[in-house]
């Protein structure tokens, strides 16, 4: 039988298959041509400006630019504070690939000390990988020369020109002025970190802290564009850093150094204020300490020595040391005494050496052994009778006794501009019993109003409360900024702040107590023998705070405190005082506290002296600060001259 060969291919179906499978490739290619055509228009049409700037980002860069911080100046125009050019090996940790290799290698070039190195690890775990950190500051010319010929081994490393602070004056006005140091991590929790991107320093203490944001400026920034391997070729735009402000202070410089050289060796502090406006015209602590230890970094040696001195030198007795009012309190408690009616002119009191309450058997020993004898209210200041004052305080009570000394300010701080003020104690029965958790006693009321006790106040509020005295009750906030300005603007003065006055129902009794205060100083009874009899009218009150706590025995038969010979330094009574001059038109008013030592009057007289008296003998207090504001002016005109005479001897 016949069979129907099959044929082994279609070629018709083949063909129309093929022809499919093309048609749809076709389409698929042109669907994916478009696509990329319309993806392409989108990136060169649509983002055009966004991949251009990406483009641009890649090979620019924005480098920050330290402001130039501001100066500060006293206010007769000396320099205080100032930047000066030093050089600094700076490190950027990303480029460098083995650091503490480094470190060592580059130790056999530049001398790192532990401080160096120390504070570099520090400041690395604060800083961006990316940022420049300081390594070593104030390098010499040597030192420049020995890294520029080894430079390309160190990749990384580079040399920086920079201002850092320097304090002219050293150790005179730290505890004003304060000092900068490098930033660290609580300080990164208290600022704009992009203001402060490109500095390594802020302000520490004293002024400097206070008015950091005023010094400080605002950072600028360069647009460098880079080569492939991220090293800058140009700078194609620049934003400008603002300056920080220049301050002007109320201090007095000359005045602050015969202060200084007042309490010359002793341990205290002295303030002195312009009554008129609140200015602070000297602030001084004793002993101090040079701010300039601290700005490049203080070693710890160096640190540990400030910090375990004895004499405390770190520590600003002004605003932070709390003494006894002792009998410095007694023109105050005074007022009060006839503002109420309870005491008056005439009213006089018998002091056979002692005063006694009728509830109690405890016996409050005057000062003097033998009593003044009977003593009214302007005696009582004059030869500062203890006697006279318990009997005034026990008809007072507590209550009068805060209430006057709240009115001129004790127990709160003054509101100066520095950071850091304690507040001292204006002791009460709810402050007795709240701090040390015993009830109040009479006798705490009597030992109140000669300024023993409890009662507490700082240098400080002593100098504002003698200054509110002399203006009869017209109270101004002690500032230290006289004034600020914008390099190439005007000057910006600071106005003085008005503060509650002291009102007295009747003001004669200013003058009741003002002219007691001249009888310290002018009266042969009077307890400010050791001032002496100056050319001028003073307004006075003396003060002795008790350290050591004499028995019942040493009041009874050691009337001239020959006692107190035999104890060690640290365990005498400290000497204050507080006054002003001219009493007819108050010039200055001052508060002097001497520690373990008689000489808080003879230290204001110098000073009160220097102030009021013509400036013949200021010579050579003139010729010291005048060679230290002269000095760096000297120096850099030096330089310019040097390096005229080196590029003349060049060209030939």
């Amino acid at each position: 039988m016949y069979k129907r060969r099959t044929p082994i291919k279609n070629h018709i179906q083949e063909i129309r298959l093929v022809s499919q499978r093309s048609i749809t490739a076709l389409i698929v290619m042109v669907v994916l041509v478009l696509l990329l055509i319309c993806r392409l228009a989108y990136l060169q049409l649509s983002k055009h400006t966004l991949y251009t700037t990406l483009s641009q980002k890649n090979s620019l860069d924005l480098i920050p630019i330290e402001p130039t911080r501001g100066l500060i100046y006293d206010r007769n125009g000396v320099l205080l504070a100032e930047n000066i050019p030093v050089f600094s090996l700076d490190v950027t940790p990303y480029k460098v690939v083995n650091i503490p290799k480094a470190l060592a290698e580059i130790a056999k070039i530049i001398p790192l000390t532990d401080t160096d190195i120390a504070q570099f690890q520090k400041q690395l775990k604060q800083h961006r990988h990316f940022d420049e950190i300081p390594l070593k500051m104030r390098l010499t010319e040597i030192e420049v020369a020995k890294f520029s010929e080894n430079a390309y081994h160190f990749p990384g490393f580079v040399i920086k020109a920079r201002l850092i602070r320097h304090y002219p004056f050293d150790a005179n006005l730290s505890h004003v002025l304060g000092y900068v140091g490098r930033i660290n991590v609580e300080d990164l929790d208290d600022i704009d970190t992009t203001n402060y991107s490109a500095t390594n320093y802020i302000g520490k203490l004293g002024v400097e802290k206070f008015y950091e944001d005023e010094l400080h400026g605002t950072v600028g920034y360069e647009q460098v564009e880079n080569d492939a391997s991220g090293e800058p070729v140009r700078v194609l735009n620049q934003i400008k850093p603002t300056p920080g402000k220049n301050l002007y202070l109320t201090i007095d410089s000359k005045l602050q150094l015969a202060a200084e050289k007042a309490l010359d060796g002793q341990r205290g502090a002295i303030v002195v204020i312009q009554p008129s406006t609140g200015q602070v015209l000297a602030m001084v602590s004793q002993p101090s300490y040079d701010p300039n230890l601290f700005v490049a970094g203080i070693s710890s040696q160096d640190f540990q020595a400030l910090q375990n001195s004895p004499d405390r030198p770190l520590y600003n007795r002004t605003l932070r040391g709390l003494y006894p009012l002792a009998s410095t309190v007694k023109p105050f408690i005074a007022l009060e005494g006839l503002e109420t009616g309870i005491a008056t002119p005439d009213y006089t009191v018998f002091d056979p050496g002692w005063y006694q309450l009728k509830t109690s058997e405890h016996v409050f020993h005057d000062w003097q052994h033998h009593g003044h004898g009977t003593v009214n209210l302007t005696r009582a200041i004059i030869s500062s009778c203890d006697t006279y004052f318990y009997d005034l305080a026990s008809k007072l009570g507590i209550a009068r006794i805060d209430s006057i000394l709240t009115q001129f300010g004790f127990g709160e701080a003054t509101g100066i501009d520095l950071e850091d003020e304690l507040q001292g104690v204006v002791a009460s029965p709810a402050w007795k019993k709240h701090a040390k958790g015993i009830p109040w006693y009479q006798g705490d009321t009597l030992i109140s109003a000669i300024g023993q006790g409890y009662m507490q106040a700082t240098p400080l509020q002593l100098a504002h409360g003698v200054a509110t005295l002399a203006n009869r009750g017209q109270r101004l906030t002690p500032f230290l900024l006289l004034g600020d300005q914008v390099p190439g603007s005007s000057f910006h003065k600071t106005v003085p702040t008005p503060l509650n006055k002291v009102e007295l129902t009747d003001s004669n009794d200013w003058k009741i107590v003002i002219n007691a205060m001249r009888g310290v100083i002018e009266s042969p009874e009077g307890t400010g023998h050791r001032f002496g009899h100056p050319p001028y009218s003073v307004a006075a009150k003396t003060g002795t705070a008790q350290v050591y706590s004499f028995s019942k025995r040493h009041y009874e038969i050691d009337e001239n405190n020959t006692g107190e010979k035999n104890l060690p330094e640290k365990l005498r009574d400290h000497s204050l005082i507080i006054a002003f001059a001219p009493v007819e038109n108050p010039q200055i008013a001052i508060a002097v506290i001497v520690e373990n030592s008689k000489l808080a009057s003879s230290v204001a007289r110098q000073v009160l002296d220097y102030y009021l008296l013509p400036e013949a003998p200021n010579n050579a207090m003139n010729a010291e600060i005048l060679s230290k504001t002269i000095a760096p002016v000297k120096i850099a005109i030096a330089k310019i001259v040097d390096k005229y005479t080196e590029k003349k001897h060049v060209l030939g």
